[in-house]
């Protein structure tokens, strides 16, 4: 009997090096190329400019005192500076901790406390989002010291904060400020630190909503993000010729990982368009820069080729890409193709703690194959799919869980013992949580997920953060969420609330509560205000039939099977 089961062969051996010694070789391959372009900072540098840069801040934060291992965070839609703090950060030893530029206060803090961040490098003010006024009402004596002096009881390890321009507060480096710091180390130790530094060794912490209730830190290597960086680009037949559009956000794996770190492998050019996504901004800057390679997940692709000026554009330069981070709808990805000439366009699907990529599709790959499948396994990566209830590994074309085991796997979540435990068995697989069904070639299928999760515009999204923090109102007797379909952005989220005695509340009494303390894309969209919920006899609560009643009540379309 076939059973759902398949390795990643190939001819390439896995990278053995850390991020810093990757980049230096490439600078010494391709310096005079261009690195990266950042639209609307008008900024462009070569390998070689952009070494100079990372290596200034990377002597600078050896000044400030930052160990091997210490963690600093980075709070910043994407910019250069976000790119230079990525490859400073792992020149020096210290483990990147990328934090959503949506979160707010309460998520801020958790994430600050939880992973111990001795550093942060934020960006003062995007659109109404005020990060220095957010940071200072957690640390109000960053208003009164001096740089690197911050002391806060909540916070004891964090010491440094930094921003990408000039601070209006004493207690905040700027970033000139920072880099005249690297004066203060010399070459020779700056040297010596690279040299300590191992390919095994933390230098990542991606933060992933946890059923918990709070996010989990998923904490990966050096040669986990490398190589999945460097084989992702592989299979996309990346060189140092190809010029990358980037609108996903660099604190996600997408960016950082796969964009990021898979351009630095080849030698290739990253194209920032805007500081967050723009649908008019990405073709313009395709058009511009003659973009060969477009990322982003479904709901970008879509807005893009919904624009009133999407045939004004050029965008004949184009030739692949990714869609990834939610179920790939097959016309979105037929119209990818044929309008936007990414004629060899690819799915990507895996998560964060797999570094991120598991399965990829080809483009050698029969066309239904390509459109309506997640591809097949990654090179030097093992897959299979279980049967949730008896571990067996699943007769081809049976759906069960998909586990994944090799070198992408996480080394865990950051100081949580259980949740790792809990997720990675005894002989080495990353359960996924994930129901899949493979082909007889080996092709997979996404059909479903054995968890709560709702993926809201790419964004993985689970209820129990969302219902742990609605129970703080004070009218809130219960809450119950879950996703129902939508056309824009995959899913969407409902709040089933039951409230003590009392006035009633309306949807936008709650919206108001949720704003500036949950990240937008957490806020639940629909509410429905009930005295019960659907049960079984022993008294769990069946999400499945929420799920079914809101659907009904709301007149939404049913999801069809998701990729």
């Amino acid at each position: 009997m076939a059973v759902s089961y398949a390795s990643g062969t190939s001819d390439i051996p896995l990278i053995g090096m850390t991020i810093g010694e990757k980049f230096d070789e490439i600078v010494s391959c391709f310096g005079d190329r261009e690195a990266v372009v950042c639209i609307h900072q008008n900024i462009r540098m070569t390998y070689k400019e952009l070494a100079a840069r990372v290596n200034t801040v990377a002597k600078a934060l050896l000044a400030l005192g930052l160990n091997k291992g210490d963690r600093i965070g980075v709070w910043s839609p994407n910019n250069v500076e976000w790119l230079i703090s990525q490859y400073a950060s792992a020149k020096c030893g210290a483990i990147l901790v990328t934090i959503n530029p949506a979160y707010r206060v309460h998520e801020l803090a958790y994430v600050l406390k939880q992973s111990g961040c001795k550093a942060l490098i934020i960006q003062n003010q995007f659109k109404t989002s005020d990060y220095e006024a957010m940071l200072a009402e957690i640390c109000p004596g960053i208003a009164a010291c001096q740089p690197g002096s911050l002391q806060e009881k909540e916070f004891p390890n964090l010491r440094t904060v930094i921003t990408t321009t000039r601070s209006r507060h004493s207690g905040i480096y700027g970033w000139d400020e920072l880099q005249g710091l690297a004066s203060h180390v010399s070459d020779q130790a700056y040297a010596q630190r690279q040299v300590e530094l191992d390919m095994d060794e933390a230098i990542n912490i991606q933060y992933t909503s946890g059923t918990t209730g709070f996010p989990k830190g998923a904490t990966l290597s050096h040669h986990n993000i490398l190589n999945n960086a460097f084989f992702t680009a592989k299979i996309m037949k990346f060189t140092e010729a190809d010029r990358l559009i980037v609108p996903v956000p660099l604190y996600h794996c997408f960016g950082m990982v796969l964009a990021n770190l898979g351009c630095l492998t080849t030698g290739a050019c990253l194209v920032y368009p805007s500081e967050a996504f723009e649908p008019e901004a990405v073709l313009q800057a395709t058009e511009q820069e003659r973009g060969t390679a477009l990322f982003g997940v479904p709901t970008m692709f879509i807005a893009e080729l919904a624009l009133d000026s999407f045939r004004n554009y050029n965008l004949t330069s184009l030739r692949t890409g990714i869609m990834a981070g939610a179920p790939c709808p097959v016309e979105t990805m037929k119209q990818v193709i044929e309008l936007m000439h990414m004629h060899e366009v690819e799915i990507g699907y895996g998560m964060t703690e797999t570094s991120p990529l598991s399965f990829q599709t080809r483009t050698d790959a029969p066309f239904q194959k390509r459109v309506t499948t997640v591809g097949s396994v990654h090179p030097h990566v093992e897959v299979k799919i279980i049967d949730d209830n008896t571990g067996k590994l699943c007769p081809l074309g049976v759906m069960g869980e998909l586990c994944t085991r090799g070198y992408s796997v996480m080394i865990g979540y950051w100081d949580n013992a259980k949740a790792t435990n809990s997720s990675i068995d005894k002989d080495g697989w990353m359960h996924s949580g994930d129901i899949a069904v493979m082909d007889e070639d080996g092709y997979v299928n996404i059909v479903g997920r054995i968890k709560d999760m709702i993926i809201r515009g790419g964004e993985n999204v689970y209820p129990k953060e969302i219902e742990e923090f609605l129970m703080t109102h004070d009218r809130v007797e219960n809450v119950q969420v879950t996703g129902v379909p939508d056309e824009k952005y995959g899913e969407e989220i409902i709040a089933w609330i039951k409230l003590t005695a009392g006035p009633a509340l309306t949807d936008q009494d709650i919206k108001a509560f949720c704003k500036g303390k949950l990240a937008h894309y957490k806020v639940p969209r629909y509410y429905r205000f009930t005295e019960e919920f659907p049960m079984t006899v022993t008294g769990k609560i069946q999400k499945f039939k929420m799920r079914e009643i809101s659907i009904g009540e709301l007149g939404l379309k049913k999801p069809q099977a998701k990729l």
